[in-house]
């Protein structure tokens, strides 16, 4: 007998760590990032009406690589990997992937963001610049799972591909990319100090 393998979700994982320069370009997103929780008093609101533990730029700022220099950079990046991806997935595109936004987020200890999706994209993703010990992983969540029924649980020895949840443990300089409608959530942060990470979409 054999297994076949099929409809498997391809998750996208990469570095920046490694590269040269890397460890002044991200303590200037980190500087970036703490700079903008104070100063967006706009963003600082939305995070208090949606009971948000820290602060994210979500739902204030759709401009970051224009507004500052350490964004565009990070941005570069991160179409370079968009479009490796997105060539590893096999899609047929008539353009090359585009940045739609991307947003800082700076989780407080014990803050968290329940499990979501990212309509109106088709990739979507996190760079994590800073990740003390014990900050939250990102949690993915097999996409099958609201047909699975009568389904048994898996065993606790199961591979990562036949588990019903996922927790991918991020590095400072790690990016994870995943297809946007790949449910997934960030449990809550059980670290002492902050955890900073720029989410993104690409349409």
């Amino acid at each position: 007998m054999s297994l076949r393998p099929l409809f498997v979700t391809q998750v996208y994982e990469a570095s920046l760590a490694g590269s040269p320069g890397f460890e002044g370009f991200n303590a200037a997103l980190a500087d970036a990032c703490r700079m903008l929780a104070v100063e967006d008093r706009a963003g600082r609101a939305w995070c208090r009406e949606h009971g948000y533990r820290g602060y994210t730029s979500y739902g204030s700022l759709t401009d970051l690589p224009q507004r500052l220099p350490e964004f565009a950079e990070l941005k570069r990046h991160l179409d370079r990997h968009a479009q490796a991806y997105a060539k590893a997935l096999n899609f047929e595109l008539a353009r090359k992937p585009r940045l739609d936004n991307l947003w800082v987020n700076v989780l407080k200890p014990g803050g968290g963001h329940t499990g979501h999706i990212h309509p109106h994209a088709f990739l979507s993703g996190t760079i994590y610049v800073e990740v003390p010990d014990g900050a939250s992983a990102l949690k993915l969540e097999d996409p099958r799972l609201p047909m699975m029924m009568a389904r048994p649980g898996v065993r606790a020895d199961a591979p990562e591909a036949e588990r019903p949840f996922v927790y991918l443990a991020p590095r400072a300089g790690t990016l994870l990319m995943w297809e946007s409608w790949l449910r997934h959530e960030v449990p809550a942060n059980a670290a002492k100090a902050e955890r900073i990470s720029i989410s993104f979409n690409y349409a």
